[in-house]
Formats: C-alpha cells, sequence, structure tokens
C-alpha cells in the first residue's frame, strides 16, 4: 500500500497538447505536408511521444488515414514533421488534419491529450471557379499499378461525364472520383515518336470530360544493361557500350537517365530508336577501372557493376588507303596506313583474299606498328586473275578481337601462257566415203587460260597416209568444231593460245574405220544397249574394267530429243569400272543414251552401250487395240503399231490385259481380279513381254458382251484405263450341232421302236375299228341328242371273228357286280366258235382248232348310262346240233388279269368318265341271231365292251348251265367276263 501510493506519488500527470499545427500540400508529388509543436518543457525532458494523426476529407469529415507518430523530443525545440501521400489529388477535395499526443515516458501516465483543432488545406471543390477540371493532368505509374482521378464540376454543378479510353461515365456532382486498377500499357496506339511534351502516345491513357484531359503515364522499372562492353582504340580514350533492354516507350521528362561512375561523370538518355548507347570519356595513365553503369527513371533504377584493362580491350581502328606495287603474273605487293600516329601500338594484320570462284585465303603479316607505313608481299597467285583484298588487325599483346574491315581493293594479276591442257573428245558419224567427226572440248581441272586473246588451234593428219596435216583456228566462243576424215586412222590435236603463247596439246586418235564408215569396237562385234537404272542422285552405269586401258571415257547428250543435244563426257581412271552420272539437265521420262569407251596412248575402244531413265514414267498413251479374231469362246487382240522405243517415257516391261463382264466380276479361268476405284471388278492378263503384242482371250461365254482393253506398263508405273472395246462373242453353233448329232439317233431308235410296235402291233393286234369313221354315222336320222349313234338295226355286221388268246382261256363270269359260281361259271371247252355267214344272213360258229373266234370289247367305250330291267335277261342256245351263238346285250363284259383286277369296284372308276351308244338292237325276246333282223321289239342301248381275245376251242355248251361250268372251270386263269344279270 505504501509502495503504490509512493509510485503515484512519483508519475506526475502532465499533458502536451500539440501547438502550432499547419498543414500545406506539395502538389507536384500530391503530398500532405504537416507540421507542430509542443511545449518548451517536453522538449527539456526529451519525452519519447505518440503522436495520434487523422486525416479526413470533404465537409462530413470523412477520415482516410490513422497513423501513430513515434518521435523522441530534443531540445533544439526542433519543430515537428509529417507527411502523407494522397491517392485522390489534393485539388479535388479539401483536406483537414487534427492531432494528439501522449507521453510515453514511465515519468508520465500514458494518457492522450485532447486534439487539436482541425487545419484544413482547401481544394477546388469549394472554389467559386466554374470551369471544370481534371486531377492529376500528368502521372507517372508503374504498370499494373492503381491510379485515381477526379473531376471537378465547378460551382455550378455541371452533370460531368467522363470517357477513359473508349469507357463513358457519367456523374452529376461537384467532383467525382474514378480509381482504375490494374492499369496496363495501351501499345495498340503506338506513335514512334515523342510529341511536344517528349512522351509517346503509346502509354498513356486519357480521360477527358467536356472541356479538360488528363493523362496517366504506364511505365516498368527500367531493365538492368546488359551486354556492356568497354574498348580503346588508341589509348586515348575509353568508349562503353551497353544494351538498354526493353524500351519503356517513354522519352523526353519521363525517359530512361544512364550514369556512368568512376571518378568522371558520364550521362546519356536513351533514344526510341537506339539498340545501343555509348558513353565516352578520356583517360589518363589509369589501366584498372571499377565502372558501375546506373539505369533510372521515375519509377525507381538499377545497376550493373564491371572492371576492366584498358590494356585487354584494345580495338584497333581498320587499316586505310590499301594500294599494290610490283604485280606479277603469279604474286602482288600490298600496302597499307595505320592510326595512331600519336601512340605507337604493336599490331597483328590479316589479308583476305577472295578468288572469281569464291574461294577466300586469309594471310597474316608480321607485327607492325600503328604508326609505320607496312606491306607484305603475297604470291601463288594464278595469272590474268581478278582478286579482290581487304584487311583487319588486333593488338599482338593480350588479344581482345579484331578490327572493322577496310574497304575492299580490287586488282588483276599480269598474263602468262596457257597452263595445262583441254579435256578433248570427239563423236564420229559415217557419211558416203569417209566420216564426220565432231570435235568437243572443254577446260580441265588444272587448265588455266592466263590471258586474253584466247583462240583454240585444231590439227589433224593421217597416220596412214603420208600428207600434209590440216590446221583450223576455232574462237574462244565456241567448244565444238566438225572435220570430215575418210576411213583412215588419223591424229587430231588441239590447244589454246592466247596474246602470250600456246598451251601443250590435247591428243586423240581416231581408229580406221569398215567399208560402211563404222569405227571397229575393240571384239569387232556389234554392241546391244544394255538397261541401266535411274537413281535419286543419278543414273548408275558400270562396265567390265580390264587392264587392257589407261582410262575410261563415258559420253552422252543431255537433251537427247533435241538438234543440239548438249553432248558431253567424263573421263575415269584405269582402276575404275562405274559410275555415277549426273546432271541438272536429267529430266524424269527422257530416255538416255550412254557409251563407254577403253583408252589407250589417246586411242578410244567402244566397249558398251547403255540406255536408261534418270526417272521412269508410266508409258504416256495406251496401245491401240484391234480385234483381229472373234469366236464362241475366245477374242484375240492385237496392237502391233504401239511403240518401245525411246519415245517412251519409260521402258515398257510388258501389258495387262483387262476383260469387264456386264456382272462386273471376274470369274474367267486364268486371269486375276483387279478392283477399280469406283469399285468395279475386272478380270486381269499379264504380259510380260514388251514385244508380245497379240494375246487371246479364252475361256469366254457365247454370245455375251464383254468390255476389253490393253494398257502397258514400265517402271513408272502403268497407264490408267481410257477407253474399252466391247464386243460380243458369237453363237455357238458347234453346240446345236452337237445336241442335233446326238439327238438324230435318238431319233432314229424312237421311229424305228414305234414302227415295230406298229409292225408288232399290226402283227399280233387286229385294228380296232373306230365307231366314229364308220360310214354310217353319215347316214340321216343317226343323231339323238346330238350324238352319232349306231343303231344295229340299220348295220348288221357281216362276220364276227373270234381270235385265239391264250391268257383268255380261263374266263371268270361276273354279273351285276357278283361272281357266278363255280357251278354257273364254269367252260367245258376253253375254245371258241368262229361264225361265218350263211345265205340265209345267220351267223353260225364253227369249231375249229387252228381258227379262232374274236369278240370285242373295249373298256374305253364303256357306257355309264343306267340301264332299265327292260332289258333282256336270259340266253338261250338252239336245240339243233349245229354250233349257233346266241347274242343276249350285256352292259359289262370285261376280261382282266387277275394282277390288275380285284374288285368291281376298280372297274367301275375306271369306266364312270367314258360314254358309248350302243350300235345295236335286240329284242328283248329269246331269239336266234339269224332273226335278230325280224325282230318285233327293239331293245334300248346296250354296252359294247372290251375287245378281248379268246381260246380257240368252240363252246359246246347250249344251256346256261354248261355255259356257267365252262367259266366255272377257267377260275384260275386271270381273265373274267362280267355279263348282265341274268334272270
Amino acid at each position: 500500500m505504501v509502495l503504490c501510493f509512493r509510485v503515484h506519488q512519483g508519475q506526475e500527470s502532465q499533458e502536451f497538447l500539440p501547438t502550432f499545427l499547419n498543414v500545406s500540400k506539395n502538389l507536384p508529388l500530391q503530398r500532405l505536408l504537416v507540421e507542430w509543436d509542443v511545449s518548451d518543457l517536453a522538449h527539456k525532458l526529451e519525452l519519447e511521444m505518440v503522436f495520434d494523426i487523422q486525416v479526413s476529407r470533404s465537409e462530413e469529415m470523412n477520415f482516410v488515414w490513422t497513423e501513430y507518430y513515434n518521435t523522441t523530443l530534443s531540445k533544439l525545440n526542433k519543430t515537428l514533421h509529417w507527411s502523407w501521400d494522397s491517392e485522390l489529388p489534393l485539388e479535388c477535395m479539401s483536406h483537414s488534419v487534427r492531432i494528439r499526443s501522449m507521453v510515453n515516458d514511465e515519468r508520465f501516465y500514458k494518457v492522450w491529450s485532447r486534439w487539436s483543432h482541425w487545419e484544413t488545406v482547401l481544394g477546388l471543390d469549394t472554389s467559386d471557379d466554374s470551369t471544370p477540371y481534371i486531377f492529376p493532368e500528368e502521372k507517372v505509374v508503374e504498370e499494373g499499378s492503381n491510379v485515381t482521378f477526379c473531376c471537378i464540376g465547378g460551382n455550378k454543378k455541371y452533370g460531368a461525364t467522363l470517357l477513359f479510353v473508349g469507357k463513358s461515365i457519367s456523374q452529376d456532382m461537384s467532383a467525382v472520383q474514378i480509381t482504375l486498377v490494374n492499369i496496363a500499357l495501351l501499345r495498340s496506339v503506338y506513335n514512334p515518336y515523342p510529341n511536344d511534351k517528349g512522351y509517346s502516345e503509346l502509354s498513356t491513357g486519357v480521360v477527358s470530360s467536356l472541356s479538360d484531359t488528363a493523362t496517366a503515364f504506364t511505365e516498368e522499372l527500367p531493365d538492368e544493361p546488359k551486354d556492356i562492353s568497354c574498348y580503346t582504340q588508341d589509348m586515348s580514350t575509353l568508349t562503353c557500350t551497353w544494351n538498354p533492354g526493353a524500351s519503356t516507350y517513354l522519352y523526353g521528362t519521363y525517359s530512361t537517365k544512364y550514369h556512368m561512375f568512376e571518378g568522371t561523370f558520364c550521362s546519356q538518355e536513351a533514344a526510341h530508336d537506339q539498340e545501343h548507347l555509348y558513353c565516352s570519356w578520356a583517360i589518363d595513365q589509369q589501366m584498372i577501372y571499377n565502372l558501375t553503369l546506373t539505369a533510372q527513371n521515375l519509377l525507381g533504377k538499377r545497376s550493373a557493376n564491371f572492371v576492366l584493362h584498358v590494356a585487354h580491350r584494345v580495338y584497333p581502328f581498320p587499316p586505310f588507303d590499301l594500294s599494290v606495287d610490283q604485280m606479277k603474273a603469279t604474286e602482288v605487293t600490298l600496302y597499307w596506313s595505320m592510326k595512331p600516329k600519336n601512340k605507337a601500338i604493336k599490331l597483328l594484320c590479316q589479308i583476305e583474299n577472295q578468288h572469281p570462284s569464291g574461294q577466300v585465303d586469309l594471310h597474316n603479316s608480321s607485327i607492325v606498328q600503328s604508326n609505320s607505313y607496312p606491306h607484305i608481299t603475297l604470291g601463288g597467285l594464278q595469272p590474268y586473275t581478278s582478286y579482290a583484298f581487304r584487311m583487319r588487325c588486333g593488338a599482338t599483346h593480350h588479344f581482345w578481337k579484331w578490327s572493322k574491315w577496310s574497304k575492299t581493293l580490287q586488282f588483276r594479276t599480269n598474263e602468262a601462257a596457257p597452263s595445262g591442257k583441254l579435256d578433248f573428245w570427239r563423236d564420229v558419224t559415217p557419211v558416203l566415203g569417209g566420216r564426220n567427226v565432231t570435235l568437243f572440248w572443254k577446260p580441265s581441272p588444272d587448265f588455266r587460260a592466263n590471258g586474253g586473246g584466247i583462240s583454240f588451234e585444231i590439227t589433224w593428219e593421217n597416220l596412214e597416209k603420208a600428207s600434209e596435216p590440216e590446221h583450223s583456228s576455232i574462237s574462244a566462243l565456241h567448244n565444238s568444231t566438225t572435220i570430215s576424215i575418210d576411213n583412215h586412222s588419223y591424229k587430231i590435236s588441239i590447244a589454246t593460245k592466247n596474246n602470250i603463247n600456246s598451251s601443250l596439246p590435247s591428243v586423240i586418235i581416231i581408229s580406221s574405220a569398215t567399208d560402211n564408215g563404222t569405227e571397229e569396237n575393240i571384239d569387232h562385234t556389234d554392241l546391244e544397249e544394255e538397261r541401266v537404272n535411274g537413281t535419286v542422285n543419278g543414273i548408275y552405269i558400270s562396265w567390265n574394267a580390264t587392264n587392257a586401258f589407261d582410262g575410261y571415257i563415258v559420253d552422252w547428250c543431255n537433251f537427247p530429243r533435241s538438234q543440239h543435244c548438249d553432248f558431253q563426257w567424263k573421263r575415269f581412271g584405269f582402276n575404275t569400272s562405274s559410275c555415277l552420272i549426273n546432271s541438272a539437265a536429267f529430266k524424269p521420262g527422257v530416255r538416255y543414251s550412254f557409251r563407254v569407251y577403253g583408252s589407250l596412248a589417246n586411242e578410244a575402244f567402244l566397249l558398251e552401250k547403255k540406255v536408261g531413265y534418270a526417272d521412269e514414267l508410266a508409258p504416256s498413251r495406251n496401245p491401240q487395240v484391234e480385234i483381229t479374231e472373234l469366236t464362241s469362246y475366245t477374242v484375240t487382240l492385237t496392237w502391233h503399231s504401239y511403240p518401245i522405243n525411246e519415245s517412251q517415257p519409260g521402258f515398257i516391261r510388258g501389258y495387262h490385259v483387262y476383260v469387264k463382264t456386264m456382272e462386273e466380276e471376274c470369274s474367267l479361268e486364268g486371269s486375276t481380279k483387279h478392283a477399280l476405284s469406283d469399285g468395279s471388278v475386272l478380270c486381269k492378263y499379264t504380259l510380260e513381254s514388251p514385244e508380245e503384242k497379240r494375246y487371246t482371250v479364252k475361256h469366254l461365254v457365247p454370245k455375251t458382251t464383254y468390255a476389253l482393253a490393253v494398257t502397258a506398263y514400265s517402271g513408272g508405273g502403268e497407264t490408267p484405263i481410257d477407253t474399252y472395246i466391247t464386243v460380243d462373242t458369237l453363237q455357238d453353233y458347234n453346240t446345236y450341232l452337237a445336241v442335233l448329232l446326238a439327238t438324230i439317233p435318238l431319233v432314229l431308235i424312237t421311229a424305228l421302236c414305234f414302227w415295230k410296235n406298229k409292225w408288232v402291233k399290226s402283227c399280233c393286234c387286229a385294228e380296232i375299228p373306230n365307231p366314229n369313221k364308220s360310214k354310217v354315222l353319215s347316214f340321216n336320222g343317226l343323231k339323238v341328242n346330238s350324238e352319232a349313234v349306231l343303231k344295229p338295226s340299220g348295220c348288221i355286221p357281216d362276220t364276227l371273228v373270234l381270235e385265239n388268246a391264250p391268257e383268255a382261256n380261263t374266263l371268270q363270269l361276273w354279273r351285276q357286280g357278283t361272281l357266278l359260281k363255280d357251278s354257273e361259271s364254269k367252260i367245258i371247252n376253253p375254245s371258241w366258235e368262229y361264225f361265218v355267214q350263211n345265205d340265209g344272213r345267220d351267223l353260225t360258229c364253227t369249231q375249229s382248232a387252228s381258227e379262232a373266234c374274236t369278240s370285242f370289247e373295249n373298256i374305253s367305250y364303256s357306257s355309264q348310262i343306267a340301264f332299265s330291267s327292260s332289258f333282256c335277261q336270259n340266253v338261250w342256245m338252239s336245240g339243233t346240233n349245229e354250233p349257233q351263238l346266241w347274242y343276249q346285250p350285256q352292259q359289262y363284259v370285261e376280261i382282266l388279269s387277275k394282277e390288275t383286277v380285284t374288285s368291281l369296284g376298280e372297274i367301275t372308276e375306271r369306266e364312270d368318265g367314258l360314254r358309248y351308244i350302243s350300235q345295236m338292237e335286240v329284242p328283248c325276246s329269246e331269239v336266234k341271231l339269224s332273226d335278230l333282223p325280224h325282230s318285233t321289239e327293239p331293245m334300248e342301248c346296250s354296252s359294247y365292251k372290251i375287245q378281248t381275245t379268246l381260246g380257240s376251242e368252240p363252246v359246246i355248251s347250249t344251256s346256261d348251265d354248261d355255259v356257267y361250268s365252262q367259266a366255272s372251270s377257267a377260275s384260275s386263269n386271270s381273265a373274267a367276263l362280267l355279263l348282265p344279270d341274268w334272270h
């Protein structure tokens, strides 16, 4: 308690109120400057104090900033200072500041003092000026930062319409605040030249109202200087260069400034069109420098440091005043001048010699002094040749870099006699009585003309006949000529002549020719052309090399189809057996011919002939096809006129024959399927010989339409199918003939069989009379219901014949569907009586073993008429001893085999579809046959049944029982007799 009291007694409660508060503004920096003071006691006590500073805007006193400012007072009674940078331009609004304090000392209570009065700095928003303004007028900010504008409408309170880069902002108030966030460089409005204010519009954003504008300059911190290099050319001045880096696009007042510090100040501004900047200053005896290069703009600065030794950075001046003296055909002396003259710098110089061919030679001089007049002699030059010289020099000690090249000096050496020989060749053409020899020449690799006034001297002489050599001089404008010689061997030479002298001659020997003027080859045989293949790099040629020759020559024409073929040749050593011929004149699809010669003692012998293409192409056209033979199964095609010579763009390797059917399917024997791009399918035949220009397509179908085409193919491909030939195969008459020949024997056999059948039938079976052909049908009154009716009363048969048939020896009798009893159906004697006509027109039957009687019954004429009960039912026999056949109309009588007839129903079914009208009428009473014409009671229709052959034995029985017994006794046979009902 006591301690607390003592502490309380030891602390003072003292208020140090801020006094003399003064607020001002720095408009260029947009900064508020605040000054104030406290009592002298506070200064004497050197108190540590804290000041609470508040900044507000507008009449409503909106607080925009609060900051605690700590300081320790001094006895010097200095006024206290504080500043604050405003984002909003100070012209836009009034700003007010107030302060309170607190002692931060153990001797005093930590209690805030009272606030000072507000000290206000007025803005234009309180002005009576009616003119609208925008602030800040110009401001430089870093790219990506924020910037704030304000617009003051004046005391008339205009409605402000603001534009920023095309965007409109409208406000109706006396002051408008606009904050642009993350502002960027507007590089799309680039103007490379600064305006009158010293900046480019590229980096500006413009805010405008009705009568005022403001500009914001966006800028970046300068790049650190790059590629710094310092050098001296004369040991008196040091020059440094550097790359400023990316441009800020601000110049003049806002441009980047560069400063070099090392005892002497050097300043340089970045220009808009400079890629490198430099700074120079004089040097004394100092050789080592530690330099700092600083780049600075309104946003900041960047620096780079480096150290150099002047003697290690010597970059000499380039040589000048180059000249030549003491010039000869193969050497020349070169003179030049150097700088500086006031100081001697040891230099090493390099001379560049450029030949007309583009070849460059470099020569180094000995050490020279910069203040002397050096020279150098250059040898190994070619006579009468133009050269171009230039020089550069570098420091001998601590070589750093070459100087720039001097100006170029051009000159030409003196003339001399030609050196080397010409490459000499010939082409021999036989003519009547001799040969024409075309001579060609070109410079060999070691040949030099060495002067002007060039001409070619040609000499040729006969080696077999003593005569004077002949001469010819050819201008330098030509490289060939033609001479005429006979068939003897000749020596031909050529030499080059200039203004000084002639070169050594080149010699060739033309061998003697045969009687027809043809040059003999080594083996005296005709040579055939051998095909060679082209490659990507040229045409490959090989030959059989032997030790008999000292070299080989291959010749050809670059343009074989032209009159001026551009004859070429190439020489090879004795140990070479192949080569690759390449020429810029080689074209695809052109056939080139090559000849290979062996050379021995300037005489050439033809060894081989080659022919080939640099690149084969598909044939230029398809063959013209003709149909030479046409059959039912084959078509023969020919194309004899198709060329296979050098006119083709490739070696013809063969042909393809295509056959298209109407069904567009390939089924021909010996062919392969070939599908076209349109999906159709052809039959394809391949001929692998170019000389084979005929082909027969086989296995065709007669009387069928085919489309045929022939294409040629080479190493370069196949010609496309352009046209088809349509053919129709012939009708195959041989097939019809074969069928006819095969049919004729069959017809003959059939006819023979038919004839034999008729003959057999006529011999074995009597002809069945056709009732429809009877003359009786032509009588009037023989019509019943439009049907022809044969009435027995009108036509009584003359004769009834019964023929014997073995299969009818046994009969079974049927009565209205019921088989007769054995006692009723037996026939005692299986023979029948035959009937003869007597004078009384009675039918009599006489028994004979050798002759047979025939009864008629035809199953196909079975009657379908339902017979009435009035039919006669009884058959009676006369009591006389002479055989008599009594007639009883029968409804159904049929003789059948047991194998074919099993029931009455089957017989009835076979007879239902036929109709027959009875041809006889018999009386119902029992009468004799002889009495039939005198019958008084006509009968209704009766049946006319099957004809059958009965036995040859006569019927003996004259009573019903006898008939029945006879029928019963023959029941085992295969025939049956159907009779009407007996009563």
